[in-house]
């Protein structure tokens, strides 16, 4: 859903959204339902309120796909991208720490499904987790160490230490 910024009035607009959304990595599994308050301030557009859906993902200790609900706040800043980039120049700007949750419009329209999308990605866990007790799987077997045990010797040397252990093994003796 596209929203025209010269469309927004002065006391705001209120955006209500169910739909379905893709990610690159397709793990949106349930409608996105959010709440969003646009306010216009001048150039600039405040987007705040929340989204929630369910998302597939794959433990990354031991492997299995999970289920999880995903609750995020909104809270962005859009301002027009020409304030960035004269016309005619390609954009190319570093994000400094303050600028983490400013966005850009251009033709003065601003992508409602794109900043879900976005937001979506951003709260994603870098490694997720399907269990905070997560066991993962052994090493050298690969049994998943939460349905049960591996027989796999849990000492192991670096080989490259090898000779300093045999050297400690003779000065015991």
């Amino acid at each position: 859903m596209k929203i025209l910024i010269a469309d927004i009035p002065e006391e705001g607009l209120i955006v209500d959204l169910h739909e379905r959304l893709t990610t690159d990595d397709g793990s949106v599994i349930a409608p996105v339902v959010s709440h969003l308050d646009l306010q216009k301030m001048g150039t600039e557009v405040m987007i705040r309120g929340s989204l929630r859906t369910e998302v597939s993902l794959e433990c990354s200790r031991c492997l299995q796909p999970f289920r999880r609900n995903m609750d995020i706040p909104v809270n962005v800043v859009y301002h027009p991208l020409e304030e960035v980039a004269g016309e005619g120049i390609p954009v190319r700007h570093a994000l400094n720490a303050d600028e983490m949750d400013m966005g850009f419009y251009r033709e003065g329209e601003i992508d409602l499904q794109e900043l879900l999308r976005e937001q979506i990605v951003l709260d994603a866990q870098m490694k997720p987790l399907c269990d905070d007790k997560c066991k993962g799987i052994c090493p050298k077997c690969g049994t998943d160490l939460n349905k049960g045990t591996c027989t796999c010797s849990r000492e192991s040397v670096d080989p490259r230490l090898e000779v300093l252990k045999q050297y400690f093994q003779k000065r015991k003796e």
